[in-house]
C-alpha cells in the first residue's frame, strides 16, 4: 500500500484521524514519548499508546531509545511523502 493511501485510511478512513493528526503535528516539532503526547494532547496514555502502534504499522511513526520512554520520531518514509500528508490533513477541513 502507499503512503498516500495509508493516510488516507489512518486520517480520513477511520476513527481516530484527528488524534493521529494531532500526534503527528507534535511530532513535526521534536520527538516525545507517550506519556509526553498524552500530556500535551489531553488523551489518555492508552489512547495514544493505540494510535502511535497504528501509525508505526503503516510506517509513518518509528520508536527509538529505551522501552521505558522510548521516544517517537516521523520516518523518513513520511518525509518524503509529507506533501500526501498535507493532502489529506487539507480535505479534512
Amino acid at each position: 500500500m502507499s503512503i498516500e493511501n495509508d493516510l488516507w485510511y489512518l486520517i480520513s478512513g477511520v476513527r481516530g484521524g484527528e488524534n493521529r493528526v494531532r500526534i503527528i503535528r507534535l511530532l513535526e516539532d521534536r520527538p516525545h514519548n507517550a506519556n509526553q503526547l498524552a500530556g500535551r494532547l489531553d488523551l489518555s496514555y492508552n489512547t495514544v499508546r493505540y494510535h502511535l502502534d497504528r501509525l508505526c504499522d503503516h510506517g509513518i511513526v518509528e520508536s527509538g531509545g529505551q522501552e521505558y520512554g522510548e521516544l517517537y520520531y516521523l520516518t523518513e518514509r513520511f518525509e518524503r511523502h509529507r506533501g500526501a500528508f498535507e493532502t489529506v490533513t487539507g480535505s479534512m477541513e
